[in-house]
């Protein structure tokens, strides 16, 4: 019955193929869904999402095709929630009484519970057998019984409604996007190389050098992984950025959390590079783009953040830092540093049907331009770990 679902998510443009689909019929034989709805829901998604983006798109194709399907074996049904909700308020007990409902065995408590789910067909109240309210049965609420099972409060959330709930609308990849998901973007960048002192066990390692020498024990060693991605990261600040300092300040936040960077420099700039870049958005403690090169190696993976707009004579006009140093013009630097950097991006959170006709187009002939969404983040991501 699922396969028609299947094609539901697929017409939605969600990569689902025939391995999803054996593993989760796989799963539904192995009673992994619980018999139930919502469990049907929760291994679904599980197997056939792959990504965070189409959660939404699951959601809303589960809502869609399963809508009216209330079958939940599991969840004491609405009625009886209904029933134990209408609290009756029950009699004194005397001590005597007490004492003997405290004596039941947890494990006969859970048997007869499941037998009265099963035959029970109408309401009870003030009673010592059925599920119902204010009595010393062992099951319902608002009643006496310190062994017995408290039933309803909260009561079965059913698939559907969950689904309805579409806890993922925000992971939609067209969106500028939140910290979590840079977050999650920026992890692709790791990378790890083995160095320092050899303090790791190598497990294959000692496995294969233990089986080549006759089963005698052989312990190989090696030097722990380390992060090996050095990053850096130039922000436009001020002007026609200002709009945009909040999804900027995103990207900078996750940058600056991320645990997996073995070096991470952050500079500004103002409308394109002048020779020189800066350690604080007050432009301060400059830093010349020359001495740049010379410090940062051409492994550092280079990220522009900008808009990349600004008066035509700002990035194509000529002048001097001071006599004897070389020209200013904006186009100049960001040649050289393309050149100098084995992998470089530029993300732009002007929408891209507005990168022609201006300096954007320019720029974006220097650096490879991708819009400031998640989807964007994702494709700079996959661009910046390239062989080059």
């Amino acid at each position: 019955m699922f396969i028609p679902f299947v094609y539901e998510l697929r017409r939605r443009k969600v990569p689902v193929g025939t391995q999803e689909t054996l593993s989760l019929a796989r799963a539904l034989a192995q009673g992994l869904h619980d018999s139930s709805l919502e469990g049907f829901y929760n291994v679904a998604r599980a197997l056939l999402i792959h990504d965070e983006k189409h959660l939404d798109d699951f959601d809303l194709a589960f809502g869609e095709y399963f809508r009216g399907v209330a079958f939940d074996a599991k969840k004491v049904t609405d009625e009886m929630l209904e029933w134990l909700r209408d609290v009756k308020k029950m009699r004194e007990l005397t001590d005597d009484e007490k004492a003997l409902i405290e004596a039941l065995d947890p494990e006969e408590l859970q048997r007869q519970f499941e037998e009265r789910l099963k035959t029970q067909k109408e309401r009870h109240d003030g009673g010592n057998r059925w599920i119902g309210t204010g009595g010393t049965s062992p099951f319902g609420r608002g009643g006496f019984n310190p062994a017995g099972i408290n039933v309803g409060g909260g009561g079965g959330k059913s698939a559907v409604k969950s689904a309805d709930a579409r806890k993922y609308k925000g992971y939609r990849s067209d969106l500028i996007f939140d910290l979590r998901q840079i977050e999650v973007a920026l992890r692709k960048l790791r990378a790890f190389v083995r160095e320092g002192a050899q303090t790791e066990l190598d497990v294959e390692g000692t496995i294969d050098a233990t089986a080549k020498n006759a089963g005698e024990l052989e312990v190989v060693i090696r030097p722990p992984r380390r992060p090996d991605t050095r990053v850096i990261l130039a922000m436009d600040v001020g002007g026609s950025m200002d709009p945009y300092a909040d999804a900027v300040s995103q990207l900078f936040s996750a940058a600056k959390k991320a645990t997996h960077w073995k070096e991470l420099r952050t500079f500004y700039f103002h409308n394109c590079v002048y020779g020189r870049l800066y350690r604080t958005e007050h432009f301060g403690d400059p830093v010349t783009v020359p001495e740049l090169l010379r410090q940062c190696g051409p492994n550092y993976k280079l990220v522009f953040v900008g808009d990349a707009l600004m008066a035509p004579y700002e990035l194509l006009s000529s002048g001097s830092l001071g006599p004897g140093e070389p020209p200013t013009a904006g186009i100049h630097w960001l040649n050289a540093m393309r050149e100098h950097f084995h992998h470089t991006v530029w993300l732009n959170p002007e929408h891209p049907r507005d990168w022609k006709g201006n300096t954007i187009e320019v720029v974006r002939g220097v650096f490879p331009m991708f819009h400031l969404t998640l989807e964007g983040l994702t494709e700079a991501v996959a661009t910046l770990t390239r062989r080059r």
